[in-house]
């Protein structure tokens, strides 16, 4: 097992396996008072477009973290860990509430994770413009 950091716009052939497999991941937002809010969530990774998504309601807590940042967003990292291996992706989180970009979320959260989630009114999706990616696998 080797660990190392990479581009996130362009992983390893094997970093991107791993982000396909289908694993329950961590989001981390930072509370009001900076303290760390962790949580389980569904994440989908596209490095094309250097973006994880993560599909939510806009009243959950982790959805008015990254709302109370205002438009530059804020920092997080979303995490998934298998055994020994794990994989880490950070960037700068956005709440986007646009139909287009809510469904393109939805779509591919039900192709990773084999399910297509519950019809939500409230939905919304935290797109995490990605900075970084690292790894142990």
């Amino acid at each position: 097992m080797t660990s190392y950091a990479q581009d996130p716009g362009a992983p390893d052939p094997s970093f991107l396996s791993f982000w396909r497999e289908r694993h329950l991941c961590t989001l981390t937002t930072p509370r009001p008072d900076g303290s760390p809010h962790v949580v389980p969530v569904g994440v989908t990774y596209d490095p094309e477009a250097r973006l994880a998504r993560v599909i939510t309601s806009r009243t959950s807590a982790k959805a008015r973290h990254v709302l109370a940042a205002g438009e530059d967003g804020v920092a997080v990292a979303v995490c998934q860990v298998a055994g020994r291996r794990w994989a880490t992706l950070e960037g700068r989180a956005r709440v986007r509430t646009e139909p287009d970009r809510v469904a393109e979320a939805v779509r591919r959260y039900a192709e990773r994770y084999e399910r297509t989630p519950a019809p939500n009114p409230l939905r919304v999706v935290i797109e995490i413009s990605l900075t970084r990616a690292m790894g142990h696998f």
